[in-house]
């Protein structure tokens, strides 16, 4: 099988990269700029391409020719998305059609990652029949992107997840463990919010639940996500237990404590018993999340 992806310069899409290292199908990996993916693997390939130009898509879908497109790229930062409407409706909706139509020309599976951020936030975890209701221009981006998938005329499937976690050489942006476990090693007092609900999700694991809806050719929604539903600061709390950091530097806070230009749901998560039946996706529990990425850390 041939296999396109997006975004692979991002956390994702350098974890797709890698699982798919170990299988027999060929890998165009894109995105935008130099090559960020350390020892890429014999079996891939990287292709510069800007998804909000479609001449450039098309152009790498019909070189490519691809069985399945991962469609990973997006404009992840709610808070800039917020103060860059413009910026962010580019990367996340006009870059998404330029990807559905080329898919529509060639005829291809798609999978497009969402996220639990096109939901309000009051009665989570949601099922795949949730009803979206975003808060934030992110989220509303996301549903956007949604739509256009869905009224796409190829194989389609939309592939939701939750609070995604995990460390990749070259990538500055941290996670919740590793902002936790630097802070209290160097003896600072943290505020961790307790009104939020989510279900983290490794990235090893989302990636690994996109490879069994291109393996199986799965068409439609899948919920996938981490199983704990935790607040941050009980994330925060596993942390300082499983590194035996001092937990009393752990203070609660509400969401209404911080400043910030993008509303956030206040509970969302998943249910994930759809991906567990029909794809046979096996997550981590959030304790072996922490495990992996301490191992990661010391290699």
């Amino acid at each position: 099988m041939k296999i396109l992806i997006t975004g692979s310069n991002g956390l994702l899409g350098q974890k797709l990269v890698a699982a798919l290292s170990t299988t027999k199908h060929f890998v165009l990996a894109t995105g935008q700029g130099n090559c960020r993916i350390l020892n890429l693997p014999s079996n891939a390939t990287y292709e510069t391409c800007d998804i909000s130009i479609k001449e450039q898509v098309i152009h790498s879908l019909e070189n490519f020719q691809p069985d399945v497109v991962i469609h990973s790229a997006a404009m992840t930062n709610v808070d800039e998305c917020e103060l860059n409407p413009e910026k962010c409706h580019m990367m996340n909706v006009v870059a998404t059609q330029n990807i559905v139509n080329a898919c529509n020309q060639i005829n291809c599976h798609l999978i497009h990652l969402s996220t639990d951020f096109i939901f309000d936030g009051k009665d989570g975890p949601y099922s795949e029949d949730g009803i979206p209701n975003p808060i934030s221009i992110y989220g509303q981006s996301k549903l956007d992107a949604e739509e256009i998938v869905q009224s796409s005329t190829c194989k389609w499937a939309i592939a939701r997840t939750v609070l995604v976690y995990g460390i990749s050489p070259g990538l500055s942006r941290t996670n919740i463990i590793l902002w936790v476990k630097s802070s209290l090693e160097q003896g600072k007092t943290i505020q961790v919010v307790d009104d939020q609900f989510r279900t983290p999700t490794l990235a090893e694991d989302l990636a690994q639940g996109c490879i069994l809806i291109a393996e199986k050719g799965a068409t439609g929604i899948f919920n996938i996500s981490g199983k704990d539903f935790l607040t941050p600061y009980a994330m925060a709390n596993l942390t300082a237990e499983y590194f035996k950091l001092d937990k009393k530097l752990i203070t609660k806070a509400s969401a209404a404590t911080f400043s910030q230009p993008a509303k956030r749901p206040p509970r969302t998560g998943f249910d994930i018993s759809k991906a567990i039946n029909q794809l046979d996706y096996q997550p981590h529990s959030f304790e072996e999340g922490i495990q992996i990425l301490e191992k990661q850390l010391s290699s």
